[in-house]
């Protein structure tokens, strides 16, 4: 057996570097080593983070220069009621109760997130539908000017199931839905959306996308500059996935009886419309915000966290929408109707993250892990599951903020 102190030593003399430890060693020896080097070179002692649970192996495709495993605290909330009519041609993936595991360090979190699907539960539930689904990757081109460009557009629009046969021979299971250019002086953007099922798919987009690619370079006067041209747009803010949607855009929303928000909330639906108003709508538009929400990034990075989601893709789900009305009734009483839309929510069930030991465990708790049948149910089912439990603490939240009890709330959690 390789000694790890050897090889900490190796790579501390320059002898090995630091990421081909896996080429000498056993994977859970080569993180060994490389936390001796770490906690001699830092004078730390590294013994919670060398402390995990499954063999480094499995993490092999999921990070480089492993060391050990970050902890982050996990619970559930639920059940999360979601009436998705499963049975009906119209009707969402998901369809039942489920229990959904949240990783965070925020506390009182979770309190709020259950305290609002306590509400939509006696309220008999919320709906949810994934209502468009396209992964997009957009690489950017050079040409000579606007006629060369405008050539290039033109045999792209007339092409595209010669393009569709290129990205699709990459892999056996996503189909190309759309390419849309966009021109901008010699620089051409075709924005690529792919059907990745139940995949997140940004790997896979990618890979199909550069096929595709090599077709319009060889058929076009246009040279490709970059895969990624960010008119994607990957991991950061941006409109165009306010607007065009990436990955799952999906919708739920619920009607809450008057009472129940009185009793339950201690605010009226009135009031709770008015706080989302002025807070997530006029507030927002004021600070330039592409997120009209309270906290619907809580909810979605806790998720991703537990369930093995790309968590940098956090920032295009913040983007969410949050509307409150209040609905008067004929007896003269009035109801709350709420909703959240998340235009470019990324996830899947399959790859990447979630193939891993705990975030598995955590899928198999919704009952999703893997692919579903048909192919891409698992992945719209967790999305609809995530957004009603953002709706769940978009209710939470607001309702505090109407009654005046966040801070106290915070206070009594201890916070």
């Amino acid at each position: 057996m390789t000694d790890p102190e050897d090889l900490a030593e190796r790579v501390r003399e320059g002898e090995l570097r630091i990421h081909e430890l896996e080429a000498h060693a056993d994977y859970d020896t080569a993180a060994e080593a490389r936390r001796l080097l770490v906690e001699r070179e830092t004078g730390t002692e590294l013994e919670a983070i060398g402390d995990y649970t499954f063999p480094a192996e499995r993490a092999d495709p999921n990070i480089e220069n492993m060391i050990g495993a970050a902890q982050v605290p996990m619970g559930v909330v639920g059940p999360v009621p979601v009436n998705g009519a499963a049975t009906d041609s119209d009707g969402g993936a998901a369809d039942g109760e489920y229990y959904l595991p949240l990783a965070t360090t925020e506390g009182a979190l979770l309190a709020s997130v259950n305290r609002g699907l306590g509400v939509l539960r006696s309220a008999g539930g919320a709906e949810a539908r994934v209502t468009k689904n396209g992964m997009t990757r957009a690489p950017v081109f050079r040409v000579e000017g606007v006629a060369e460009a405008a050539e290039t557009v033109e045999w792209v629009e007339a092409n595209l199931e010669t393009l569709r046969e290129a990205a699709e021979s990459t892999t056996s299971h996503g189909e190309l839905l759309d390419i849309e250019p966009y021109v901008v002086g010699d620089s051409v953007f075709l924005r690529f959306a792919f059907d990745t099922k139940d995949a997140m798919g940004m790997n896979m987009a990618t890979i199909a996308t550069g096929e595709a690619c090599e077709v319009v370079e060889a058929e076009t006067p246009a040279s490709l500059v970059a895969l990624s041209g960010n008119m994607c747009s990957d991991k950061k803010p941006a409109a165009i996935n306010a607007v065009e949607g990436r990955g799952r855009s999906v919708t739920a929303d619920a009607v809450i009886p008057g009472e129940l928000v009185e009793d339950r909330l201690h605010t009226t639906a009135d009031a709770i419309a008015e706080a989302n108003t002025r807070k997530n709508l006029i507030g927002s538009a004021k600070a330039g915000s592409l997120g009209f929400n309270a906290h619907a990034a809580n909810v979605v990075g806790a998720a991703f966290l537990a369930t093995g989601q790309d968590e940098a893709q956090v920032v295009e789900a913040a983007n969410t929408i949050t509307t409150m009305d209040a609905r008067e009734r004929e007896d003269g009483t009035t109801d709350l109707y709420a909703s959240v839309s998340l235009a470019s929510l990324e996830v899947g069930t399959v790859g990447g993250g979630t193939k891993l030991p705990t975030q598995s465990e955590a899928l198999d708790v919704l009952g999703l892990r893997g692919g579903g049948d048909p192919p891409g149910s698992n992945a719209d089912a967790l999305a609809e599951i995530i957004a009603v439990g953002a709706l769940a603490g978009e209710l939470s939240l607001l309702g505090a903020l109407s009654s005046r009890h966040l801070a106290s709330a915070h206070e009594d959690l201890g916070r």
